[in-house]
């Protein structure tokens, strides 16, 4: 049996999407757009109190879990159930090299470059409060620095980016048949309730919403960021027109990327990047501050395992419930960032990791991927550190006022051949920036649909995302800081949607381990 020419595309599109998740979904995204548009005044002050009420309510929860969700990964790693292959194929469906590249260009994308830059500085700057004032000794204050943003890009932010939650995926979608969306990680609470009402209809629509909020902020921030390089390097004029043509030229890459799915477009922009990483990060070890770089890395390395714990669960003067400070627009802020994309995260990794055993996921998650995203950082923030104890305001003086962008830039004009070095960074950000968006994009279309995404759905989330970005910044810069703040509203219910992951990814891979 066939459709008709003229009625198959457009059956395709209807029969396998979820509408009223495709409706719930759209149309909060819609008027967050239209509310920034009448009175971004509004939209301010609505956002900062969920960001206050969430930072200071959920944070101490949001820790815990995150410190579970990487401690109970290195247990099932031991388990006799960590060897068992998953996914239904008996060899995996991409090689080491493929699948890592997917896999890295996800959490770093979000803003690996430019943070990796900026995080570093700004705690040597002003020393993190565990650590009090460590300005009279740059050494100390130096791996205190990197020590702390090695918690915030490193062992908890890649393990709730799937780690428990993959096992879980993989296991109910290949072995028993369910659904490959967020609404499946609720099945061992509420059973087939999850799966088929309106639980798992909310389940879905608050973690797609929460990911096309971690994904547009960066897609904005971009057009920022590429707007104020292209000034800097070229004298291109720092305007909206400018940023409107980078935002729409990076939406055309990781929509194409994304329609020509896993295999094609999406594998081949990963790769590219992380080649590109690879060489330009290969260049700063070699001609930048290379002793530095290294003793950096074990130094600061060695006071994050140290006071593993300590930067885990601090608190500081928030206590329990106390107001967060400076711990909700660091540390609380990342976890709400990341736990938001983990969800349709691990659907991303369930799909590119079939062939591989639970004990190798969770080892390239939650082991290989942080100590890497580490040392990006010591490469690139270690060496503005560096200079700026070379020469002082070399890197402090551009980066004033928290400028990400110019502290990037501070930091590779200082290098040898640093006017090239600055553009093919800025290049590497939009290609990571395309990488995430067109992950985001397909797993999207894939949470709210029946078997494979079709293309008419693949190309609307990634345009969409596009278009939301160019509105919120028609508000001016604030438009987008107000989405950084919203993605740490939307991460209280997935919080509580990633919650069941921490007994039943333990109980799966026993079983599992039995068999």
């Amino acid at each position: 049996m066939t459709d008709t020419p003229d009625t198959t595309a457009q059956a395709g599109w209807l029969a396998n999407v979820n509408k009223p998740l495709f409706a719930a979904t759209g149309g909060f995204i819609i008027l967050f757009c239209l509310l920034a548009l009448v009175s971004i005044d509004t939209l301010s002050a609505m956002v900062d109190w969920g960001f206050n009420f969430s930072a200071t309510y959920f944070g101490l929860y949001w820790q815990v879990l995150l410190l579970s969700t990487f401690l109970i990964g290195l247990v099932l790693c031991i388990l006799p159930g960590g060897k068992t292959v998953m996914g239904g194929l008996a060899t995996p469906e991409f090689n080491a090299f493929q699948w890592g590249s997917m896999i890295m260009c996800t959490l770093l994308a979000g803003g690996g470059v430019f943070w990796a830059a900026g995080e570093p500085i700004a705690h040597y700057l002003s020393s993190p409060p565990l650590f009090g004032d460590l300005s009279a000794d740059p050494q100390a204050g130096a791996y205190a620095a990197l020590a702390q943003s090695y918690l915030h890009w490193g062992f908890l932010a890649w393990a709730i980016l799937g780690s428990l939650t993959t096992v879980m995926l993989m296991h109910y979608h290949y072995d028993k048949g369910l659904p490959l969306a967020p609404r499946t990680l609720l099945y061992p609470v509420f059973g087939d309730r999850a799966i088929h009402g309106p639980i798992g209809l909310i389940a879905d629509a608050c973690c797609i919403i929460a990911v096309v909020a971690g994904t547009v902020g960066p897609i904005g921030f971009l057009g920022l960021q590429m707007s104020y390089g292209l000034n800097a390097l070229f004298g291109i004029p720092d305007s909206f027109a400018t940023q409107t043509v980078v935002i729409l030229f990076l939406a055309g890459i990781y929509t194409i990327s994304a329609i020509s799915g896993l295999s094609k477009g999406i594998q081949l922009l990963s790769q590219v990047n992380v080649i590109l990483a690879f060489v330009l990060l290969a260049f700063m070890l070699v001609a930048g501050p290379t002793f530095f770089i290294f003793d950096g890395f074990a130094g600061g390395m060695g006071v994050y395992l140290s006071n593993f714990f300590d930067l885990s669960l601090y608190r500081g003067e928030a206590g329990l419930f106390g107001e967060p400070g400076w711990l909700g627009w660091w540390t609380v802020f990342f976890w709400g960032w990341f736990m938001g994309y983990g969800p349709l995260m691990a659907i991303f990794i369930a799909r590119v990791s079939r062939g591989r055993s639970i004990r190798s996921i969770i080892i390239m998650l939650s082991l290989i991927a942080p100590i890497v995203t580490n040392f990006w950082f010591t490469i690139i923030g270690g060496s503005g550190i560096a200079f700026e104890q070379l020469t002082a305001g070399t890197i402090s003086g551009p980066f004033e006022g928290f400028n990400l962008p110019a502290g990037l830039l501070a930091i590779t004009q200082a290098m040898p051949m640093g006017f090239l070095l600055s553009v093919l960074f800025l290049v590497l950000t939009l290609i990571f920036v395309a990488t995430t968006s067109d992950s985001m994009s397909y797993v999207i279309a894939t949470s709210m649909s029946s078997g494979e995404p079709s293309v008419p759905l693949r190309s609307f989330w990634g345009i969409m995302m596009g278009i939301m970005a160019l509105i919120l910044i028609s508000t001016g810069a604030g438009g987008i800081g107000k989405l950084q703040s919203f993605i740490v509203i939307t991460a209280v219910p997935v919080s509580l949607i990633l919650l069941p992951s921490l007994w039943d990814a333990l109980r799966i891979t026993l079983v599992l381990g039995r068999k």
